[in-house]
């Protein structure tokens, strides 16, 4: 047990690792780009928050929240979301009163007790933006088209987006009592936990996955068809906006999202490529859940990504791995005096942005020209006795199978040249 990572968890290390940074640095850029901060939250919160800011009757509250009781008696959880410890944060830190939209982003673990599958982890990673401030469908859409922006930037093709509206507070009570009287006449065929969800909270019937519950519920009437005036103005706004960006969409109104804060605007972006899970990012508006979370009433909207998904649906659009990244020299060395040379060598090298590798382990050059290949290293040489007597080295393309022999004190500068051709 001792050298196996628990259940639903894995290690970050090799080619993973490089993967992972790459796919940081592109999402750190796109929200620059879209004038979003970071924010760095806690890994674990009250348990409260997530009762309140999720909903009691989700399945991540009732089945899925690693909650405990610390050494001073407190309900405390690891957090199984972003949004709940950003609205704290926002409250807490004052961010309202500060210019306004606030708008951030964070990039965070995240745990739920869960059963391990493709794409899905105990803990697992997500990447999200909010946007505090402003009720304007303009705000909708703008958080749209960053996670749009991201998919593109990503390179992750055959994505469609799915929208929906779940209306305000009035539409919500209007609709549910509606809902509540079709699935009144149907409890007998739907499963226990819709039957729970039928007293507690029956919009979240709709989003059961059990095949016999989705036969019923495909006759059930749509909160698209009972929104209020407000709302259905708000809806047709976007779905402008969207026409406008060249955001491509589909209507659909069995989107509700599996949380309990969504309120109007909800949308997610599935893939055709990655199987049943299909959703890569989702999100919407939630108006109240500042309210909830003791604050003043603001509105608010964002989404949510896993970057485990991200990375799986990456490598599955692209057809290859993300991100390889290598060695632009190999510098190997024959005997101690050419090891003396070339430590300071690859140095100066590695100080002007060349990444330089050498031999540490004492390798034949055979030996150390395999290394470099295996490293994907794009150039390579060996400095032996007779280079170090004529201060020069005959530098191998490994791409190309071409050489060149370059002087000891010009081959920084035959770098440099070669990287600033890779660039253009």
């Amino acid at each position: 047990m001792l050298t196996r990572a628990p259940k639903g968890t894995y290690d970050i290390v090799g080619n993973l690792l490089n993967d992972w940074l790459y796919l940081e640095g592109k999402l750190r850029t796109l929200c620059d780009d879209f004038g979003f901060n970071e924010i760095r939250t806690p890994i674990f919160e009250h348990t409260e928050l997530f009762q309140r800011g999720v909903g009691e009757t989700t399945d991540i509250v009732q089945k899925e929240m690693y909650n405990f009781r610390d050494k001073a008696g407190r309900d405390i959880c690891l957090k199984p979301e972003g949004t709940a410890g950003v609205v704290r944060a926002y409250l807490e830190r004052k961010l309202y009163a500060e210019a306004q939209p606030s708008k951030l982003f964070y990039i965070s673990p995240a745990f739920r007790y869960e059963q391990p599958q493709s794409g899905r982890f105990r803990q697992f990673h997500q990447f999200g933006v909010e946007m505090f401030g402003s009720d304007s469908p303009v705000a909708d859409a703008e958080v749209i088209g960053i996670a749009a922006q991201m998919l593109e930037r990503l390179g992750i093709d055959n994505v469609k987006l799915n929208l929906n509206s779940l209306g305000g507070p009035e539409c919500r009570k209007n609709y549910n009592a509606i809902l509540k009287g079709f699935l009144e006449a149907n409890l007998s065929s739907l499963c226990p936990t819709c039957n729970e969800r039928y007293d507690k909270n029956p919009l979240r019937v709709l989003d059961c996955k059990n095949e016999d519950c989705q036969v019923v519920l495909k006759d059930a009437p749509l909160m698209l068809d009972n929104l209020g005036e407000q709302c259905t103005t708000h809806f047709n706004e976007l779905q402008t906006l969207l026409d406008a960006m060249g955001i491509d969409y589909v209507v659909n109104p069995r989107i509700v999202r599996g949380l309990d804060y969504y309120t109007k605007t909800v949308f997610e972006f599935i893939s055709e490529e990655i199987g049943a899970q299909g959703t890569v990012c989702g999100g919407g508006r939630y108006n109240s859940l500042i309210e909830e979370c003791g604050g003043a009433p603001t509105p608010a909207v964002g989404f949510g990504t896993g970057i485990e998904r991200l990375l799986m649906t990456m490598e599955v659009s692209n057809g290859k791995r993300i991100y390889e990244p290598s060695c632009d020299i190999y510098i190997g060395a024959l005997g101690a005096p050419a090891k003396v040379a070339v430590v300071p060598m690859v140095m100066k090298l590695r100080a002007s942005g060349i990444y330089a590798e050498m031999d540490v382990l004492d390798r034949s050059a055979k030996a150390q020209m395999k290394y470099a290949n295996k490293i994907g290293s794009k150039f390579s040489c060996i400095i032996g006795e007779n280079e170090l007597e004529n201060k020069e080295v005959t530098i191998k393309d490994m791409d190309k199978h071409e050489q060149e022999v370059v002087q000891f004190e010009k081959i920084l500068a035959y770098m440099l040249d070669k990287k600033s051709e890779e660039s253009l």
